[in-house]
């Protein structure tokens, strides 16, 4: 049994707990024969009760005490000694983690500061809190609060109504829970002041731009993400933005780096993705938002769900202001055809103990093993157990508030296979309706939590969540090599041991996923080593352009493969982090994107451009179903060293029918026969791709460059 904490004071009773609501848990420091008789009160009203059992503990009895009628939550209960008038609270403990106070107290309706010119109408869900208070501020600064008197309705949410137009008024909220009064910003905060001190109340209307672009939706086997950091895309000094490192610095257009070439979004929407995947903006709580220039992370450790981060505004300490910037760069990226995804973590909170769901409902919000231990698949001290109803409802009404508020294209969830897949169902049930073609992606890791295995979201049980999008790291390992070790290379650098693996990824890999674009194709993203950084440990002692070469193979086999292909900002020219793993809290000079890169590797860049472009001209790169895999692709018998796809009867996807699709990861020169003999336009090779035929071979065999890329496709005779 778990150990108790001990108490300061000696008395009868240790500690007493609601187990069920039923059931009552008593500790005692005496033994069971020398327990005196004892009543249960509530509200100073006797409560009739019966003793079910026994049992010991290491300081004496415990008493397991049963009640005919269920207990009610939100009064106070507690123990008396007959004959004397101390008495013990009895604490709302394990009960709010069974499926009888789930089905009891669930709510359905709106939650958090609900704001209309007239009236603003707070609600705020308790049921285990004996008395909740709203503190009122007129402004971020103001010290001295307005308090007002919450009710409570049956299934413990809590609300007032107060008249009047209270945009920019701040807010907290004071609810007494287990006998301690704690004060806390409300979880459904739709914007929070600097460092997340208090809520603010305000019109979502007067925050929004100008216009809302119309964005045309396209189908997910047609997406291609960029991934990046707020921060990191403009800090670099040289990278021709103001405001650096803000929501504002990443809406300016038509940047210049160093030597002119074009940077931040102008460079991203040159580069021909469709998507634009944004690391956390959810107001976290590792950087002070009054320092931030000192201060870095990448956000995964969210404090606030609803509101954005305060570090990337111009002005963190007025509410509104993070709001309309993050709704404007959202915006600017629509206008110019880059759709806009949302990374969220719905995995694990910051610092549990001062989270306002532990300060709400402790010991709900939260997994918890057989021995009543927090869980921590997450690795950072406590699991989000999305299961429960009312942690489910408030996932699905973030998600559906980011999507409808400020009309994001999808969400990555990040460490998805800690959440159930009903919830992730929901998820998807709810957006629906706001956004049919939204994009929904993340990590389906299979960490150690206390859920069923058959209930997580995990790339094990990706057939069952068909609208899921998965990270495929078989596919990551196979071409880049060992995450863990970082001097085996993968396919990219000549190691040939997973080829028939990556050769059953490139093709979508049909034994783990429904269709192709269910798998999520990358070499980086921002946790883990940069490709560049990687292969530095791998070949420490080869010339740059082994390694150029190596990065541009392994960049071909995202972009040319079945699935989505998703790119670490910055992968195209060569980003390095400096040789550190993992750069959660490391300095700007690690994180930045070097715009500098971009204009000393432009070669590179037009490579990847040019294979973007090939993608997108010719769909047979990013079939819809599998049934379209095995009738018009065909792996090519190949030396070892070489991946060889002939694509055949595809015309309707593009225009030509006939392609071939080479891989040599090997250091040498390799001739290959072709499917065919006649002309074929070679317009891919090592160092150029694109759609402009580099030149035409007539033959029955070609020969590849060591650890180089080739794609041709065949003249009509």
């Amino acid at each position: 049994m778990k150990q108790i904490e001990e108490q300061a004071v000696k008395c009868l009773f240790y500690s007493a707990e609601i187990v069920t609501l039923h059931t009552v848990m008593i500790h005692f420091t005496v033994t069971k024969e020398q327990v005196c008789p004892f009543v249960v009160e509530k509200e100073g009203t006797t409560v009739p009760f019966s003793i079910k059992s026994w049992q010991e503990w290491e300081r004496g009895a415990i008493a397991f005490i049963q009640f005919d009628d269920p207990l009610e939550l939100g009064v106070e209960y507690k123990l008396r000694q007959k004959n004397h008038e101390q008495t013990h609270l009895i604490k709302v403990g394990r009960v709010v983690r069974t499926e009888a106070f789930d089905q009891q107290y669930v709510y359905n309706g709106e939650l958090g500061a609900l704001y209309s010119h007239e009236r603003t109408v707070f609600a705020v869900w308790t049921p285990v809190a004996t008395e909740v208070s709203l503190l009122l501020y007129e402004n971020w600064h103001t010290l001295e609060a307005i308090e007002y008197q919450m009710k409570r309705s049956p299934n413990g949410v809590w609300s007032v109504s107060l008249d009047g137009d209270l945009h920019q008024y701040c807010y907290l909220y004071r609810a007494k829970v287990n006998g301690k009064w704690k004060t806390t910003v409300d979880p459904y905060a739709k914007s929070v002041t600097v460092n997340g001190e208090k809520g603010v109340i305000f019109d979502l209307k007067r925050t929004d731009p100008a216009s809302w672009p119309t964005v045309h939706p396209i189908p997910p086997e047609h997406t291609i993400i960029y991934e990046l950091h707020i921060r990191d895309a403009t800090v670099y000094p040289g990278s021709g933005h103001h405001k650096k490192g803000t929501y504002l610095s990443l809406a300016e257009q038509n940047t210049c780096g160093p030597w002119g070439e074009s940077t931040g979004l102008s460079y991203i929407r040159e580069l021909g993705v469709t998507h634009l995947e944004l690391l956390p903006v959810a107001d976290y709580g590792s950087v002070d938002e009054a320092n931030r220039e000192k201060e870095y992370n990448w956000g995964y450790d969210v404090v606030h769900y609803f509101a954005p981060e305060g570090s990337y505004a111009s002005d963190p300490y007025d509410g509104v202001t993070r709001v309309k910037e993050l709704k404007q760069l959202i915006a600017q990226c629509q206008r110019m055809d880059l759709r806009v995804i949302l990374d969220v973590v719905f995995n694990h909170v910051y610092v549990m103990k001062e989270s306002p769901f532990e300060k709400f409902v402790p010991g709900y919000y939260f997994r918890y093993d057989g021995e009543g231990n927090l869980a921590d698949g997450t690795g950072v001290g406590n699991d989000i157990a999305s299961e429960r109803l009312m942690v489910r409802k408030f996932i699905v009404d973030c998600v559906t508030y980011w999507a409808s508020e400020y009309r994001v294209d999808g969400f990555r969830f990040d460490l998805m296979g800690i959440i159930d897949q009903m919830t992730m169902k929901e998820v998807k049930r709810a957006l629906a309706p706001i956004n049919r073609q939204i994009l929904l992606l993340g990590e389906g890791w299979d960490l150690e939590t206390p859920l069923e295995n058959d209930q997580k979201t995990t790339l094990a049980q990706a057939r069952a969540v068909p609208f899921l999008h998965f990270f495929h790291d078989t596919f990551r390992d196979a071409v880049k090599g060992s995450t863990f070790d970082l001097n085996k290379g993968g396919f990219c650098a000549g190691n040939i041991e997973l080829k028939e693996t990556l050769i059953a990824s490139m093709l979508g890999h049909e034994a783990q996923f429904d269709r192709p674009s269910q798998a999520i194709q990358y070499v980086e993203a921002h946790d883990n080593h940069t490709l560049w950084d990687k292969l530095q440990f791998v070949f420490p002692d080869e010339e740059e352009e082994v390694l150029r070469a190596c990065h541009r193979l392994a960049t071909a086999i995202v972009l040319t493969s079945q699935g989505i292909p998703f790119l670490h900002g910055g992968q195209e020219f060569f980003r390095t982090k400096h040789g550190e793993g993992n750069s959660y809290n490391s300095p700007d000079w690690i994180n930045q994107l070097d715009w500098s890169r971009r204009a000393i590797y432009a070669a590179d860049v037009e490579y990847v451009k040019g294979l973007i472009a090939l993608r997108k001209a010719h769909r047979a790169f990013c079939f819809s179903t599998f049934s379209e895999v095995n009738t018009h692709m065909c792996p090519l018998k190949t030396p070892s060293e070489v991946i060889g796809f002939h694509y055949h009867h595809i015309a309707k996807w593009g225009p030509w029918d006939e392609m071939v699709v080479l891989h040599n990861g090997g250091g040498d020169k390799v001739d290959i026969r072709l499917p065919a003999s006649g002309e074929w336009e070679v317009i891919v090779d090592g160092k150029k791709a694109g759609l402009v035929p580099l030149y035409t071979f007539n033959g029955h065999t070609v020969s590849v460059q060591s650890r180089s890329s080739m794609v041709l496709y065949r003249l009509n005779e």
